[in-house]
């Protein structure tokens, strides 16, 4: 099954309902070129890994979380593996109370019920009862506890520079004056800007990359051992340590809620 459609722009009129929601599910890679709508969205998974590019940095969505985008934010996006989504769409005016920029929320099973739930409604007004329903899931985006799953992109071109490098590449272990006199600026300059322009120090940076770059690969289904190697760790043991203090549990733990279990004799999802 390769129907993976979370943008239809057909649907997205100033005049059209409050809220609608559309799912999608792939069984391979799919990506979405950069563009931009007038509705708020929010990305959310059932199965599978989703990664958004905005111009503020790049967010990962496991299936236990969701991204939100206000309305008119450039975005592109690309699933890693088999994937099984929905996106909400939210009317601008409607978006007045909601987060003024991107982030990342955890995905409460309220919020995923009544998404899949909205899913089901034809196009048009809301009535009585769908607009109840659209209602929590719009209270469900306003509280939610937002969660630290997107890499911030710095703003100056050389850093910016060094940073699509190391997304390229998050294993390239050269050290910050190297990388500095590969950019043509010292190494307190590049130091102090990282900081100040995407609120992490280079080396939490670059280790945020790897892990970022490690939930692609743990959905796409690399062994964790082969994945600290590739990733430029010393020792699985030292990878597992790294992602258990970032997600709260090891790799192996995580992987569940990127490709969950099959039961037997049933067939994959």
């Amino acid at each position: 099954m390769t129907d993976l459609n979370l943008e239809i722009f057909a649907r997205d009129q100033a005049d059209g309902p409050v809220l609608f929601v559309v799912t999608g599910s792939s069984d391979e890679e799919h990506s979405l070129e950069p563009h931009r709508h007038a509705r708020g969205q929010l990305f959310g998974s059932l199965r599978g890994l989703l990664t958004v590019v905005l111009d503020e940095g790049v967010w990962v969505v496991p299936a236990i979380h969701a991204v939100w985008l206000p309305p008119h934010h450039l975005h592109a996006g690309r699933t890693h593996g088999p994937f099984n989504g929905w996106s909400a769409y939210v009317a601008e005016h409607a978006c007045e109370s909601l987060p003024k920029r991107p982030c990342t929320l955890r995905t409460s099973g309220l919020l995923r019920e009544a998404a899949l739930r909205a899913s089901t409604w034809p196009p048009g007004p809301l009535d009585e009862p769908r607009a109840r329903v659209a209602e929590v899931i719009l209270d469900e985006i306003r509280t939610l506890p937002v969660e630290a799953l997107g890499l911030p992109s710095p703003r100056d071109p050389r850093l910016q520079k060094i940073a699509k490098a190391l997304l390229a590449d998050p294993a390239n272990d050269r050290d910050l004056e190297s990388w500095a006199l590969w950019a043509s600026m010292s190494s307190r300059t590049l130091s102090r800007r990282f900081v100040a322009e995407t609120g992490f120090n280079f080396t939490a940076w670059r280790q945020r990359a790897r892990l970022m770059r490690s939930l692609e690969m743990l959905a796409a289904g690399t062994p964790v051992t082969a994945i600290a190697l590739d990733l430029g760790y010393s020792t699985a043991s030292a990878f597992i340590g790294l992602f258990r203090r970032m997600f709260g549990e090891t790799p192996a733990a995580y992987r569940s809620h990127l490709v969950p279990p099959t039961a037997p004799g049933a067939k994959p999802a």
